[in-house]
């Protein structure tokens, strides 16, 4: 059995035994030496900025994350939610957005928005022509009788 040669001592290019101790980690570091902190700080605006933003008053049910405590100062109330995807999208925000139903909910209510769309395109011409098609069956029932 062919015997194990003991390791050799590494040696840094000064001649000194390299140390196998890791570099300092982020967290081990001096706060002024590491990546977080800025992240850490409070926010302030930055040094040229306007006055702050005024809070946005919505005049149509906007829906928000339940953890969040109030909506940011501006938020899109152009699309309010309405039918069917609208009572999806109310009880989508009822939930927690870390459950998958809450996600899956907002997709489905977002199909289903779909289809409000479509059916609503459609009205105005189904509605004509499909009248049209029952006088048409009418009218040549009457006639082969």
């Amino acid at each position: 059995m062919p015997q194990k040669t003991p390791h050799k001592q590494r040696r840094a290019k000064n001649g000194a035994p390299k140390s196998r101790a890791r570099p300092a980690r982020a967290v081990d570091q001096d706060p002024a030496n590491r990546p977080g902190v800025p992240m850490e700080t409070a926010p302030r605006p930055l040094a040229g900025a306007r006055v702050p933003i005024a809070p946005q008053h919505a005049e149509v049910p906007v829906f928000k994350h339940a953890g969040r405590k109030e909506m940011p100062p501006v938020f899109g109330t152009a699309q309010p939610p309405k039918g069917l995807s609208g009572l999806l999208r109310k009880a989508a925000y009822a939930k927690p957005d870390h459950k998958p139903g809450h996600w899956m909910l907002l997709l489905l209510a977002d199909r289903v928005d779909v289809w409000e769309h479509r059916l609503r395109r459609s009205l105005p011409w189904a509605a004509p022509s499909t009248a049209a098609l029952l006088a048409g069956g009418l009218i040549w029932r009457v006639r082969r009788a």
